[in-house]
């Protein structure tokens, strides 16, 4: 399993309090490639590589 890298990657974190450490890329494992959901208005998008869910 991936290093958590201090995060719970269970839980999905708000990009409003949880702004990305390097823009476009996951704080988690730094991976570049997202599976995107949007339902209700909002926008979800989850690390391939990890698993690491934001809301944006």
């Amino acid at each position: 399993m991936d290093k958590t890298n201090g995060y719970d990657i269970e839980k999905i974190y708000n990009y409003d309090e949880y702004p990305d450490v390097h823009s476009g890329r996951c704080d988690n494992c730094g991976g570049s490639h997202f599976e995107s959901k949007v339902g209700d208005g909002k926008f979800l998008r989850e690390c391939r590589k990890c698993g690491m869910k934001k809301l944006i």
